[in-house]
C-alpha cells in the first residue's frame, strides 16, 4: 500500500498538481491546503479517487485537509476537528490533519489557546477524543518537525504530538526527511508527516520534489498492514 501526504499550498497550477498526484500511484493521499477546485462532485471525487475533506476552510475556497482513496471510503462525518478529515477504508481509519503553526490564530479564530503549545494541545485533545486507538493512519501538515530546531511550531507543541503518537500507538515515518530545498539547500526537517501502527511493515519511504508546485514537498511511504 502506498500512502502519500502533501500540502498543496495554493490554487496555482491546479492541472499540474493533479498530474503530480496521479503520477505517484498512491492508494491513499493525506492532503492539506486542498483547493476545492481540485476535487469534483462537491468534494467527493478526484479522478479515480474517492474523497472526503475537512469541515473547516484554511481560507476561502481551500479546505484544511482531505483524504483521497482509490478504494471506497466511509467518511467520518462527526467533526473530529475542523482542520482534519477522516475516513474509514477497509476497516482502517485514515486521518489528515493540519495542526497549528505559530500565527495560526491570526488566520483563524477557531484555534484556541494563548500560544502555539496550547493551540496544539487543544487540537490534539479533540483528535484523541475522536480517533480510534487501533487501525489508524494519521498524517498531514502538523507544522512541527521532530528533528533539530523547531521553527514552525513550538518545542512544547512537539512534545504534545509525540505524546499523542504514543497514545495512538503510531510510528512516524517522515521525521528524518528534509523539508523542501531553498536555493539548493534543505530548509530544515519535514513538518509534513505520515504515521502508521508499529505493527505495520515499512517497505520504502521517500520525499518527492514538488518545487514550483508548492512550498512543500510530498512524502510517500509503502507499507504492509499485518
Amino acid at each position: 500500500m502506498r500512502i502519500g501526504t502533501w500540502n498543496l499550498e495554493n490554487n496555482v497550477r491546479i492541472d499540474d498538481k493533479r498530474k503530480f498526484l496521479l503520477a505517484q500511484n498512491c492508494d491513499v493521499w493525506l492532503l492539506s491546503e486542498v483547493c476545492e477546485e481540485l476535487l469534483e462532485d462537491s468534494g467527493q471525487r478526484f479522478a479515480h479517487f474517492n474523497a472526503h475533506w475537512s469541515s473547516g476552510d484554511i481560507r476561502t475556497g481551500t479546505k484544511y485537509a482531505a483524504v483521497l482513496s482509490v478504494q471506497e471510503l466511509e467518511p467520518v462525518e462527526e467533526d473530529i476537528h475542523f482542520a482534519s478529515a477522516a475516513a474509514v477504508i477497509n476497516g482502517i481509519t485514515y486521518c489528515s490533519s493540519v495542526l497549528p503553526w505559530r500565527k495560526a490564530q491570526q488566520c483563524d479564530k477557531n484555534w484556541t489557546g494563548d500560544n502555539n503549545a496550547e493551540m496544539t494541545g487543544n487540537a490534539l485533545a479533540s483528535l484523541l477524543t475522536n480517533l480510534p486507538k487501533e487501525n489508524l493512519v494519521w498524517g498531514g501538515d502538523w507544522n512541527h518537525s521532530f528533528v533539530g530546531t523547531e521553527s514552525s511550531g513550538s518545542d512544547d507543541g512537539r512534545k504534545h504530538i509525540r505524546n499523542a503518537l504514543m497514545e495512538l500507538g503510531l510510528q512516524v515515518l517522515t521525521e528524518e526527511f528534509p523539508f523542501q530545498k531553498d536555493k539548493g539547500k534543505d530548509k530544515g526537517y519535514s513538518i509534513d508527516h505520515i504515521a502508521v501502527p508499529h505493527s505495520w511493515s515499512v517497505k520504502s519511504k521517500s520525499r518527492i520534489d514538488a518545487t514550483g508546485l508548492s512550498d512543500h514537498d510530498a512524502y510517500v511511504v509503502e507499507v504492509t498492514p499485518p
